[in-house]
């Protein structure tokens, strides 16, 4: 929205960061652009007019690039410059490391990404060349065009839980990974084992009943089938108790073990296939203990950043849900708008308009595509027990005009849940259903005494 000048919302919180990174690139720095690399680092010292006054390769690790910080300082001094300032891309570690030298020699650090390097190495001569001296030129004029971010301060808390929740997410994969497996293997030799449940993986009886089936007998069904029913249902009836349940379920018992007589599948396999099945449901229990006590030292971050109070006022957002959202996008407060921060998630609409034609808008896509993950895994939880959420759900998925489908009305409450977790813990405020409904709290009429 454009204001009597002219300039709108979007154009301030433009300027505002264009502002903060002319602090940390002022035109009376030199720009030090680095290409990281293993064993070879090669370092090229510009004006901001690209001009190179100096390059040198240094064949060293990460962390022995304060002798090229060293250098670099020597050569801006040299040439009249009051300080430097370093950029480089984030590649895996290094530039870490490196914006750690930085900050001890009190340089300005910057970072630059590899997709603006790479439309700036095509766009240099219309070619696709690609050299490690190249490389190191264009990131200090993409430096000195201000196409470029100051990097996320370095915090030991927030630090932790970035890796706490790297560390959930690879558990995540694995597990669903082994859920296939076992599924896949399931289907090939004893397909009526999949039949006894609704949903088996989310059952602990089912689970519990098939390690009984794998792990007495080794995968022989005939053999478990003798034991009969009730010697069955006791031994699964201590498997549950061992994994701390209280019961289980007769009914799935009871399917599971009329299923152990079923000739369907592949019987030349059957013996080796629920022999690996015996390998995975133990490697699947052993990510299940993992992931539990991931989550649980999140939670415990998230308590020690005096966030779960607010983040968890969002109704039907777990403390587990809120600390994998904020491991993913870190201190909150590092971004200006809440806009910034769906952005940053790639679920921001991408807008297509020229002159009277308006294309169909869709999502940017871009971003983290683990954040997307996480809030999206968020918003199941959220349309459960949340009814602003609930009744915006049903208003996009159920309008006569531009109705969504439901996975498009999940991206758009993912992209809400974000927007007020990104406000509770910016403002220190709770979240207030009324606030999140109607954008602002309903005033209030005083009614006179007659």
């Amino acid at each position: 929205m454009a204001h009597g000048n002219g300039v709108s919302r979007g154009d301030r919180n433009r300027n505002a960061r264009l502002a903060r990174l002319r602090e940390l690139v002022p035109p009376g720095n030199a720009i030090v652009g680095i290409d990281l690399a293993d064993k070879k680092q090669m370092v090229v010292m510009c004006d901001h007019d690209s001009q190179v006054l100096a390059r040198r390769t240094f064949r060293c690790k990460a962390w022995a690039l304060g002798a090229a910080l060293d250098w670099a300082a020597k050569q801006a001094a040299a040439h009249g410059f009051a300080g430097v300032t370093v950029s480089c891309e984030p590649t895996g570690h290094r530039w870490r490391v490196l914006g750690q030298l930085a900050a001890d020699r009190d340089m300005s650090f910057v970072c630059v990404q590899p997709m603006q390097t790479s439309w700036a190495r095509r766009s240099e001569d219309l070619t696709s060349d690609k050299t490690d001296d190249k490389d190191a030129v264009l990131i200090a004029r993409l430096t000195a065009q201000l196409r470029c971010y100051a990097p996320e301060p370095v915090d030991e808390t927030w630090g932790r839980l970035r890796h706490l929740g790297a560390r959930r997410e690879r558990l995540i994969v694995e597990m669903v990974a082994q859920v296939q497996q076992i599924r896949d293997l399931l289907e090939c030799v004893w397909p009526a084992a999949l039949e006894t449940a609704r949903q088996p993986f989310r059952s602990k009886t089912w689970a519990a009943a098939m390690w009984v089936i794998v792990d007495r007998d080794g995968g022989d069904l005939e053999r478990t089938r003798r034991l009969g029913l009730d010697r069955f249902e006791r031994a699964v009836r201590r498997e549950i108790t061992r994994r701390g349940g209280q019961k289980p379920c007769l009914r799935i018992v009871g399917k599971l073990f009329a299923a152990l007589a079923d000739p369907t599948g592949v019987l030349a396999h059957r013996r080796g296939a629920l022999e690996r099945v015996q390998l995975l449901l133990e490697d699947w229990a052993d990510t299940h203990r993992k992931i539990a006590d991931t989550e649980d030292r999140m939670t415990a971050v998230l308590d020690e950043l005096g966030l779960t109070t607010l983040a968890t006022s969002i109704h039907g957002l777990s403390p587990v849900g809120a600390a994998a959202i904020l491991a993913e996008t870190g201190d909150p407060h590092r971004f200006a708008t809440a806009r910034a921060l769906v952005k940053h998630a790639g679920l921001a609409p991408r807008q297509r308009q020229s002159g009277t034609y308006t294309g169909q808008t869709r999502l940017t896509g871009k971003g983290r595509p683990r954040l997307r993950a996480v809030a999206w895994r968020a918003v199941w939880g959220t349309l459960q027990t949340n009814t602003v959420y609930a009744n915006r759900y049903r208003h996009l998925t159920t309008r006569e005009t531009n109705k969504l489908k439901p996975t498009q009305a999940q991206a758009v409450i993912a992209a809400t849940l974000l927007r007020h977790l990104h406000a509770v813990i910016t403002t220190g405020q709770a979240w207030d259903p009324a606030i999140a409904q109607h954008g602002t709290a309903p005033k209030q009429t005083a009614t006179l005494a007659a």
